[in-house]
């Protein structure tokens, strides 16, 4: 290599100079090292050609000299590149990218704590003299509001604001008390209760308690998907005449609970609230026996907490109304999708996964009534919603062997919203040895709202009665 500016000539260490010149005057002379290279001076007039001899390496050396031949294999590095991609170090660095490319995508989609909202105590002493204005003109027995409700933490608003969402609940709960309060029932008295939950849920609660007749049993009730346990009243207070006292419970994102209407994080949660409020009415009422009502997914929540031994041991027995043991989406890709979706858009109202023409009841008046109640959820469902009673009903088709309490299961033939063979599949296998079914020919999903009801609420309370 010829540097024009120096005059000189560069070649590498590795190679000896050789200069061959015209006369005994050597011209050449190192004048500068660098690295690798090394810079020769000479006048270029008296340049002529050189030869550039390569110094052997040691290898070549020792083959030499042990009379060996040696070849030499050139290669483009190729071999090195593969190795170090497929190095401990270069999957550590793919492992972190991913890492991050999938926290950045998952970031709008977490669910931010929100700081309680403090009611002013203005706005409290309003309230509450506005009860008890209701509680005098109230004939009957006086019901006791809590005077505030215990502050709660709630990551369950959806796309709602969080004052928007709590402004929901509190609507719902008040329209909730107002018809406790204003059922007037000379059989009966109707009272309401609140509790707060592990998580720090409030979950409201209502009773039927008979007045002339003497207390036998106790029946734990829960509503079903999108509806309340005000819903059940009629049936409560049949109950009362009976001498069954009754309690009912809103599950966690339903009636006048704390929740997002209709959206259920976990049914697990629910199970949960189920075990507690179950423990609180065994608690106010010693030594009477103790029965559970569930309809459809309200069923399928009694059943997973049945389950369970503590449970199942202070509970005298079960009747389940179209339990939700197997549900079965519109379509099978609702299955594969529902994991997916839950995760990513837990709120979302799914639309397309509610069946077309799913009716409830025949009766008409009865379906009016359902759907023009506040509290009830006419939407479409969310999708974590469903992805829960999917995976709730998964779970009890393969623990159903381990049911041991005795247990009446109703259900319609022409139900579209649970499967009747899936209550059939629960008393086939359930290891109860106290166990009955009832298929109702051509009714629909909601039992105790077809015109058939009166029927059916007979079968149930006598079942109730010959187990005292």
């Amino acid at each position: 290599m010829i540097c024009a500016r120096n005059q000189t000539i560069l070649i590498p260490r590795e190679f000896q100079f050789v200069p061959i010149l015209g006369s005994n005057r050597s011209s050449s002379y190192v004048k500068k090292r660098k690295s690798n290279w090394v810079s020769i001076g000479i006048r270029l007039s008296e340049f002529r050609p050189i030869s550039f001899v390569k110094r052997p390496t040691a290898m070549e050396s020792a083959l030499k000299s042990n009379g060996a031949t040696s070849t030499l294999i050139l290669t483009s590095g190729v071999s090195g590149r593969v190795n170090a991609l497929f190095s401990l170090r270069m999957w550590r660095s793919l492992l972190v990218l991913i890492n991050a490319v999938i926290l950045v995508l998952l970031l709008p989609f977490r669910c931010w704590k929100r700081a309680v909202v403090v009611t002013s105590s203005s706005s409290s002493s309003s309230s509450g003299e506005k009860m008890k204005d209701e509680r005098s003109e109230r004939k009957g027995p006086v019901v006791r509001v809590p005077a505030a409700i215990v502050s709660r933490r709630n990551s369950s608003s959806g796309g709602l604001s969080m004052a928007a969402t709590d402004q929901a609940v509190a609507a719902r709960r008040a329209l909730a008390i107002r018809r406790v309060m204003q059922d007037d029932d000379c059989n009966s008295i109707r009272d309401f209760s609140l509790f707060v939950s592990s998580r720090g849920d409030t979950i409201f609660t209502q009773s039927w308690t008979p007045v002339s007749v003497k207390i036998r049993g106790l029946v734990v009730l829960l509503h079903g998907l999108n509806e309340h346990s005000g819903r059940y009243s009629d049936f409560a207070k049949a109950l009362n005449a009976n001498g069954f006292k009754v309690y009912g419970m809103d599950w966690i994102g339903h009636g006048g609970s704390d929740g997002l209407h209709a959206y259920v994080h976990s049914l697990d949660y629910a199970v949960s609230d189920m075990k507690s409020f179950l423990e609180k009415v065994l608690a106010e009422n010693p030594g009477l026996p103790c029965f559970c009502f569930g309809h459809s997914t309200g069923g399928a929540i009694i059943l997973k907490a049945i389950l369970d031994p503590k449970v199942e041991a202070h509970v005298a027995g079960v009747v389940l109304t179209s339990p939700a043991v197997g549900v079965q989406p519109s379509h099978p890709i609702f299955t594969v999708l529902a994991p997916i979706l839950s995760f990513l858009l837990p709120r979302y109202q799914f639309g397309a996964a509610n069946k077309k023409g799913m009716p409830v009841s025949r009766d008409p008046e009865a379906l009016v009534s359902k759907y023009s109640d506040p509290l009830v959820y006419t939407g479409s469902i969310r999708v974590r919603t469903g992805y829960e009673i999917l995976r709730i009903s998964s779970f009890l088709q393969q623990n159903l062997w381990r049911l041991r309490v005795p247990f009446l299961v109703l259900h319609g033939t022409a139900d579209t919203v649970t499967d009747p063979g899936a209550s059939q599949k629960l008393y086939e296998e359930a290891s109860s040895t106290d166990k009955t079914i009832k298929l109702f020919d051509g009714l629909l999903h909601d039992l105790l709202f077809e015109p058939e009801r009166e029927e059916i609420m007979r079968d149930i309370i006598e079942w109730f009665s010959c187990r005292l």
